[in-house]
């Protein structure tokens, strides 16, 4: 009798398969815990520095009895020593901070003054001698956190603020929610519908974009809490 040899056929088994998919699982599961605990961290970066510029701003008139950016002239300032000798640009003392909201993340007004003036007095990070953009500091959002009048609340007497540029939909309902009401238009926080990649300087009308109250994570936003 004859033996036929017969080829044997390979493959993987049902055993094998499960394993191979339970791995793609368990780094697909990896990957996406990771990067929403990144997420997780700008947003308590970005709820830092709206409460660490918070805690600068009133340290700085305990101190010196003057509010930062307004307080000048600049030899006032410069005859202090130390890091205030680089400071560049001083205010004109009366009593209110000259920054609109168009000049949140731009150099106009007193807002260079007002950035050099806390990095002197070393309530925040960085040189005082920076000038134009480079004096605002950067947020985690690649984006900008810079203060201004004007912007919240929505309704009754303008107040100063800081706020966040370029901030993800996801992230500036994360922020609005731990620090205020989680509503675009309403309390001390305040969102803007922002420009992709651009530091969209905040207002009074906030988010023209259905949900008229609440946040999509497609968008991208500048978050203003007063100070």
């Amino acid at each position: 009798m004859k033996h036929r040899n017969f080829a044997r056929q390979s493959g993987f088994t049902l055993v094998e398969i499960a394993i191979v998919l339970v791995i793609i699982g368990l780094l697909l599961g990896g990957v996406l815990k990771g990067q929403e605990m990144i997420e997780n961290a700008k947003v308590k970066n970005g709820v830092n520095d709206m409460n660490g510029i918070s805690a600068a701003y009133q340290s700085y008139i305990d101190r010196f009895h003057r509010l930062p950016g307004d307080d000048g002239p600049i030899n006032t300032l410069t005859a202090r020593g130390g890091s205030w000798t680089n400071v560049t640009l001083g205010g004109n003392n009366n009593g209110a901070i000259a920054i609109t909201a168009g000049q949140v993340f731009a150099t106009g007004g007193e807002s260079v003054p007002f950035w050099q003036a806390l990095k002197a007095a070393g309530f925040i990070s960085g040189n005082s001698a920076d000038i134009g953009v480079a004096a605002i500091p950067r947020n985690a959002f690649n984006g900008l956190t810079g203060v201004g009048t004007g912007v919240t609340p929505t309704v009754g007497t303008a107040r100063l603020s800081v706020c966040l540029s370029q901030v993800p939909g996801k992230a500036a309902r994360a922020i609005d929610t731990q620090l205020d009401d989680g509503i675009t238009n309403s309390g001390n926080v305040l969102a803007t519908l922002g420009v992709t990649g651009a530091n969209t300087a905040p207002g009074i009308a906030v988010v023209p974009v259905a949900p008229a109250t609440g946040y999509s994570d497609d968008l991208q936003y500048t978050v203003c809490r007063t100070l």
